[in-house]
């Protein structure tokens, strides 16, 4: 269900971060995804870091630090970058993301 009720039976809108809350997730050590850096520095755009849902992508004095942990497994990423700088695979069978719909 994607609203709460609050107060007196009125219907409020969850947000999206408190959805992701919800989730549970098996955090593989080994990463499913390898970004290489080194291609980032040369991306005029870099849509990774507006268009990942999950917000796993962060731009820290024109850098990009990435965080597999929170990944929704969407393959936004691989698919918006234009510098063929990200590697993505599912994670290993049974690790990952395990989606909550309460």
């Amino acid at each position: 269900m994607s609203e709460a009720r609050k107060g007196g039976g009125a219907v409020k809108p969850l947000r999206i971060d408190d959805l992701l809350q919800r989730n549970v997730y098996d955090v593989d050590e080994e990463p499913h995804i390898v970004v290489d850096t080194s291609k980032c520095l040369e991306c005029p755009t870099k849509p990774c870091v507006h268009l990942c849902p999950a917000g796993c992508y962060t731009l820290v004095g024109g850098k990009i630090l990435f965080s597999y942990e929170g990944c929704v497994e969407c393959g936004t990423c691989r698919t918006v970058c234009p510098m063929d700088a990200i590697r993505w695979e599912y994670p290993k069978s049974g690790r990952g993301i395990y989606y909550r719909f309460t």
